[in-house]
């Protein structure tokens, strides 16, 4: 391990802290999978649903783990050494690592898609001819031995490029640049959305609730939505919140990346459902929405104005490159952070050591869409392996284990002087969050943990 006066790096505002916490939650689940819930789950009423276990269930887990990161000053494992040395709590630590290299490999896989769609509308190449067979289109593209895993090490390289810059010149300096980008873009996508014919429809889809639609099942998947939306239980945050400032306010900041977040996850709902509708196209495709319908979509709509069509289609999967981009960044750092401070290697190295793995185990989740399609494990394909294992099990054992640590082994006093800033700043709601912290957060994860193994247990 380094030693104690080894100096770390810090963010160096407020401004960065916010938008690189942001940009780790902010990501490619906001912009697809989101609306996908939303349109399964009675527009409205699931979004209301939603916004409760946001601020009831996700926001505790975030705060626990910017308690744990700033008490500790130190990686994922390191934090739960420190805090708990010789304890078992360190397992959630070794959980949040391996998750994070485990989630960078596969989700660099379908970033590396988007990149590709990217290029592809940037050079026209998108919307081809109305006879289009946009499905066989990215099914042969994914099957490709090759062209996945190029995308994949290009994405994989820009994501190393921020992170082995540092802290403030690296994360926090592309943060403020690329979020601020990104909700420009979602802006601009919207307005584009609402002028088009049928957005009625989606909008009043997007703001009547359907309560007949309301299921346990569904609550349940607003309640799952609420705490993957915002990447909490791999210790991302725990490493993020190690690099603030004594002056940082955990609480508030807590509070304004929640309020991004959603809005970004909204906002989304405002792009795709008033331009799914105005086709009559259905929104809950999944993955197949962005690279299968909406292709398709961008096509019908402004089939009329091409150059509408062209503006649309690039600015959307810009759009989602960035989500992608923000949320690898910390994904990455979880591991580089790790790698430097347990190994005593330079952040250079410790980057250039993850890249490497990641870009190995994403290449062999690449090729389990083609070549490799037959290999499997507990009848799953490489990729498939690699997102169960960190959704159904790592993110929410995680973040019980992280709710648990704070609310019932970590020193109530401590808690309070980070909450509190030593005191310098009053938190009014000390003991209802707490009160989430030891309770209502265990629970509601136990609940989403038991569904994910059991589907409606209840």
């Amino acid at each position: 391990m380094k030693s104690e006066s080894t100096p770390r790096g810090s963010f160096g505002s407020q401004l960065g802290v916010i938008l690189a916490s942001a940009g780790s939650a902010v990501g490619l689940g906001n912009i697809w999978r989101f609306p996908t819930e939303v349109g399964k789950g009675g527009g409205a009423a699931f979004i209301l649903i939603y916004l409760a276990f946001i601020f009831l269930l996700a926001m505790p887990v975030m705060i626990s783990e910017f308690v744990i990161g700033r008490s500790a000053r130190s990686n994922a494992i390191g934090a739960f050494q420190k805090l708990s040395p010789g304890k078992p709590w360190i397992v959630a630590g070794i959980m949040g690592v391996l998750g994070g290299f485990l989630v960078l490999s596969f989700y660099s896989v379908v970033a590396g898609w988007t990149l590709h769609y990217t290029i592809q509308s940037a050079l026209g190449q998108l919307q081809g001819g109305k006879g289009t067979d946009f499905g066989a289109a990215f099914n042969a593209f994914v099957s490709d031995p090759w062209q996945p895993i190029l995308y994949l090490a290009i994405f994989m390289l820009l994501t190393h490029l921020v992170v082995a810059r540092g802290i403030q010149h690296g994360i926090e300096r592309y943060s403020k640049l690329m979020m601020p980008l990104l909700l420009a873009i979602i802006v601009l996508l919207v307005a584009f959305s609402l002028t088009m014919p049928g957005a009625k429809d989606g909008i009043r889809f997007l703001l009547q609730p359907d309560l007949s639609k309301v299921t346990p099942d569904v609550v349940l998947g607003a309640m799952g939505q609420a705490f993957f939306s915002l990447s909490v239980g791999l210790g991302c945050l725990v490493t993020y919140a190690s690099y603030f400032s004594k002056e940082t306010r955990l609480v508030k900041s807590a509070m304004n990346v929640c309020i991004i977040d959603t809005m970004v996850a909204v906002l989304s709902g405002f792009i795709i459902f008033p331009t799914v509708f105005s086709v009559g196209i259905s929104p809950d495709a999944g993955p197949g929405l962005v690279f299968i319908t909406l292709p398709n979509v961008f096509l019908l709509s402004f089939s009329e104005m091409p150059v509408i069509g062209y503006a649309f289609a690039l600015l959307f999967y810009v759009l989602l490159l960035l989500a992608a981009l923000t949320s690898s960044i910390s994904m990455h750092e979880i591991c580089t952070a790790f790698i430097s401070e347990h190994f005593s290697k330079s952040r250079r190295k410790a980057a250039a050591i993850v890249t490497v793995i990641c870009l190995v185990l994403g290449g062999f989740c690449s090729l389990s869409f083609g070549p490799w399609k037959e290999v499997t494990f507990c009848d799953k394909g490489i990729f498939d392996l690699f997102d169960y294992t960190v959704t159904k099990f790592l993110m929410p054992l995680g973040g019980l284990l992280i709710t648990l640590f704070v609310g019932w082994y970590f020193d109530r006093k401590l808690v309070e002087q980070q909450l509190t800033n030593d005191g310098s700043i009053p938190v009014r709601t000390m003991k209802p969050l707490l009160f989430l912290i030891r309770w209502v957060a265990p629970f509601g994860i136990l609940v989403i943990f038991l569904n994910e193994l059991f589907p409606l247990f209840i």
